[in-house]
């Protein structure tokens, strides 16, 4: 968790809690505290910034390394007749290569930004693309997003979930998202806290982005054409605070 710790602890992403004012105090205003504190937005300054760029990317391989794992051991069932999966955002590729590993039988593509897949580390059974999710997404039995959409607010997320639609079968295809859902009036909740702080984090260093209540996260997906979809919490100690969900056209 080294380079999880040194992200959350860079004068970069503690700044902008002293400019959390500028999104709580000034109604309408989309403008981050992080952005305020850098001068950029998260996409922007991450871009501009290859030291931070690279710390970031270490830090979601590390991450992707406890929750991806815990997936595999937890949920396994979910990868059960994908022959191809498409990570959207999945960054340098730590999350697909475990996956690939585990289930030897997927084709991966890592798809994210140019600049971030042009650092990608290349593995067998994986192509790196660069693009733009809200633009296409490469065609596969699956989409997988871990900690992605909560980046983004309701409408953007749709945008993305209608490309994923798009880039998978009618007839099998699924999404498969990883992200926390965040329980409403749950008594006895010992990680709501946690979830919450999440959200607020979330408020922090994004435009718009939020955590999603079971509900939230239906309307999301039934907007964006799935008819139903399931919710599974991943059953392992370190990420218990996560959730897989699997969205079907």
């Amino acid at each position: 968790m080294a380079a999880f710790i040194l992200l959350m602890s860079s004068p970069t992403c503690l700044a902008p809690w002293h400019s959390l004012s500028a999104r709580v105090l000034e109604t309408g205003n989309n403008i981050s505290p992080f952005e305020v504190a850098n001068g950029k937005d998260l996409w922007s300054y991450t871009e501009a910034n290859p030291d931070f760029r690279e710390l970031l990317n270490n830090s979601m391989g590390c991450d992707a390394r406890l929750t991806v794992q815990a997936t595999i051991e937890g949920c396994p069932e979910v990868f059960d007749g994908v022959e191809s999966l498409v990570d959207v955002g999945g960054g340098n590729g730590t999350a697909l290569s475990l996956f690939v590993k585990a289930f030897p039988w997927i084709r991966g593509i890592n798809f994210d930004l140019p600049h971030v897949v042009a650092v990608a580390e290349k593995s067998d059974g994986i192509e790196n693309v660069g693009g733009d999710m809200f633009m296409s997404i490469p065609k596969a039995d699956a989409a997988f997003l871990m900690w992605v959409l909560h980046d983004w607010d309701d409408e953007e997320c749709i945008k993305i979930l209608k490309k994923c639609r798009e880039a998978i079968p009618e007839d099998k295809g699924k999404v498969i998202i990883v992200e926390a859902v965040l329980e409403e009036d749950k008594e006895g909740d010992e990680l709501g806290v946690a979830r919450l702080m999440l959200d607020t984090a979330m408020m922090v260093i994004t435009n718009k982005g939020r955590e999603r209540t079971l509900k939230e996260w239906s309307y999301v997906l039934r907007q964006s054409g799935f008819k139903r979809f399931n919710v599974k919490p991943i059953r392992a100690v370190e990420t218990v605070i996560e959730t897989v969900i699997e969205a079907y056209p």
